[in-house]
C-alpha cells in the first residue's frame, strides 16, 4: 500500500474519495478535494458558502488555509449563477490570493447547484 497518497473517502460513497493529499518524496505536495453545499435546498449564493465551508474544513485538517488554493473548477447547473457565485466566493477568498479558476455548466443530482474542485499545494 502506497503510503504517498492520503484518501479521504466519500461517506455516500467509498470507491470515490472527497479529499486525496498526495506528499512529494523531499517535502511539499498536493491536495485535491471536491465539496458541494450540506444544504441542497437554498440558492446558489448560500450553497456556494456552504461549499466553500466544506472547503475551509478539508484546508484545516490538511494545515493548509484559502492561500495555499492553486486551482478552482466549479460546476454549476446554471451559468447565470456566476455573478452571485462571484459575489460569494470574493468574500471568501483573500485579495490576490485568488487561483486560477474554471466555471462550466453541467447536469448534476436534483438539488445540488454547486460543485467546486480545488488544488491546493502544500
Amino acid at each position: 500500500m502506497t503510503t504517498d497518497i492520503q484518501r479521504v473517502p466519500n461517506k455516500k460513497l467509498p470507491s470515490k474519495s472527497s479529499v486525496a493529499i498526495y506528499r512529494l518524496p523531499g517535502g511539499g505536495g498536493f491536495m485535491w478535494a471536491v465539496a458541494t453545499s450540506p444544504d441542497r435546498t437554498q440558492d446558489i449564493k448560500a450553497q456556494t458558502l456552504g461549499c466553500l465551508g466544506v472547503i475551509d474544513g478539508y484546508l484545516k485538517d490538511a494545515g493548509l488555509d484559502r492561500t495555499r488554493i492553486v486551482k478552482a473548477e466549479v460546476v454549476v447547473t446554471d451559468h447565470d449563477n456566476k455573478p452571485a457565485f462571484d459575489e460569494a466566493w470574493a468574500t471568501w477568498m483573500p485579495d490576490n490570493y485568488g487561483p486560477v479558476r474554471s466555471f462550466v455548466e453541467s447536469v448534476m443530482p436534483e438539488g445540488d447547484l454547486i460543485e467546486i474542485i480545488i488544488t491546493a499545494a502544500l
